[in-house]
């Protein structure tokens, strides 16, 4: 899988251990920031979520703030990103599988590293079950979630 990376300095850290232990088991890009200097992360959540959204579904996000609540809603004001703040594995798996998110958003101040692993190993494994049967339900939320935004983003 193709993941795209980011973080501000509050996420740093944690996107650096990411980006070295999802590397064994995907294609990472990362896109900054490169130090753990004060900086803006509605830049990074941004330049993901944008790669997210052109990708087609071709490729997942990693964000990684203080909390992830900024990096979420930075992402989500771009047009075809799904961010979700994710913090336990059933989030982390609930956000693929009914939500079909894209990025996946994580706090580097209060989730710890192992922790962190986990809930991006389970997002970027875990498959959006509205093209499955059964599925129909989570499919046409996501698409009545698509029609919002063509109502803001023209």
């Amino acid at each position: 899988m193709r993941v795209f990376l980011g973080s501000d300095h509050g996420g740093f850290a944690l996107k650096e251990f990411l980006k070295e232990k999802l590397g064994k088991k995907h294609e990472i890009k990362d896109l900054g920031c490169s130090t753990g200097e004060s900086c803006d992360y509605p830049e990074f959540g941004k330049k993901v979520a944008e790669l997210v959204a052109k990708s087609n579904g071709k490729a997942l996000g990693i964000l990684c703030c203080g909390t992830g609540i900024g990096m979420s809603l930075a992402a989500n004001k771009v047009k075809g990103a799904r961010a979700a703040l994710v913090y336990d594995d059933f989030t982390a798996k609930m956000a693929r599988l009914h939500n079909n998110a894209n990025i996946a958003c994580l706090g580097g101040r209060c989730t710890d590293n192992e922790t962190a692993l986990k809930l991006a190993e389970t997002f970027l494994t875990t498959p959006f079950s509205g093209e499955q049967k059964g599925g129909e339900r989570h499919l046409r939320r996501v698409e009545k979630i698509m029609e919002i935004e063509k109502r803001y983003f023209k």
